[in-house]
């Protein structure tokens, strides 16, 4: 089974390197100099400087290049997936896509397989989510993933994982990429907790409040309660609350902090928390600590006031 990699960032990279120790991988770069850089280098010093890419990793800035493959792993920004996949839904047509992405689409609220499925309605669609980051992955590290298949695909599973890339596979589609979307909006508001000095206690208090709103809105969605609890959902959690090399925390620290942030960064947890907030109100569904992310984030209130608001709000049973 031949595999591509839609996306040269770090995470893409990432996969291509620890892919390719099953046999040759194509990684595709959107910007051409890009590309050019990575095959003179053999490396991609912009976005994961410090690895190697193997010699049967092959990069190109040419669809064409990569679009024989009979498996295709979106690496690529949530936001411009749609696009992508509008724009070449005949050469994507009856593939296996697996969504590597992170979020919620602003524009429909639809998470990557209901894109996959809305364009291209005859390839077959997947999810590889987790708790990860790119580094650890590049540097050969040992890390657990979900992949989530409606089909429950044993093979694509044997396909994906490598001696130190552990998939487990589950055919809730929708509670993995629910977990891996919204675990960035907890991960904001816990690197905010952390940058404004709150402490570790009121972090835990946040995580956990936080899990109990994924919960809520996921299952409420048709996602099943024990997918959020596993590595897609809780450990995702986990990872993102509780490290530095989280751009989600790490937007959300400079928040608390009152400190500047690269606005080139992409960071998913932005636009699916105004995503999420949309989608829980229209149901009238309790979600705080999104709501206030989101007013954060468009700079609708300082941290102090949402602080206090989510203090005062009513004492309740857990």
């Amino acid at each position: 089974m031949s595999i591509a990699v839609l996306g040269a960032g770090a995470f893409g990279t990432a996969l291509a390197v620890s892919l390719a120790q099953n046999g040759p991988v194509a990684l595709w770069a959107r910007d051409e100099l890009h590309a050019q850089q990575m095959q003179v280098s053999h490396s991609n010093a912009r976005r994961l400087p410090g690895v190697n890419l193997p010699k049967n990793v092959s990069i190109t800035a040419d669809l064409g290049d990569v679009f024989d493959a009979d498996t295709l792993l979106l690496a690529m920004p949530m936001q411009q997936m749609g696009g992508f996949l509008n724009a070449h839904a005949k050469a994507l047509s009856g593939k296996t896509l697996v969504s590597c992405s992170k979020g919620i689409d602003i524009a429909t609220g639809q998470g990557p397989t209901g894109l996959i499925h809305a364009h291209c309605p005859s390839a077959r669609a997947a999810v590889l989510t987790g708790p990860s980051f790119a580094a650890d992955i590049a540097r050969g590290l040992p890390t657990a993933l979900t992949l989530a298949c409606i089909d429950h695909s044993q093979s694509l599973q044997a396909t994906l994982s490598t001696p130190n890339l552990r998939l487990y596979r589950t055919t809730d589609t929708i509670g993995a990429e629910l977990g891996g979307a919204l675990k960035n909006v907890y991960a904001i508001a816990a690197g905010t907790v952390i940058g404004a000095g709150l402490g570790d206690s009121a972090r835990a208090a946040l995580m956990t409040r936080g899990f109990a709103e994924m919960l809520r809105i996921a299952t409420t969605l048709g996602a099943r309660a024990e997918t959020l609890s596993g590595l897609s959902g809780f450990g995702d959690l986990v990872l993102t609350c509780t490290s530095v090399q989280s751009r989600n925390f790490k937007l959300g620290h400079a928040l608390g902090a009152n400190e500047p942030f690269d606005p080139a960064t992409t960071v998913e947890g932005v636009a699916t928390a105004k995503a999420v907030s949309k989608l829980a109100q229209n149901r009238d569904i309790e979600m705080p600590i999104a709501a206030m992310v989101t007013a954060l984030t468009e700079q609708k209130i300082s941290v102090r006031d949402a602080v206090e608001a989510l203090l005062a709000r009513p004492l309740k049973e857990e």
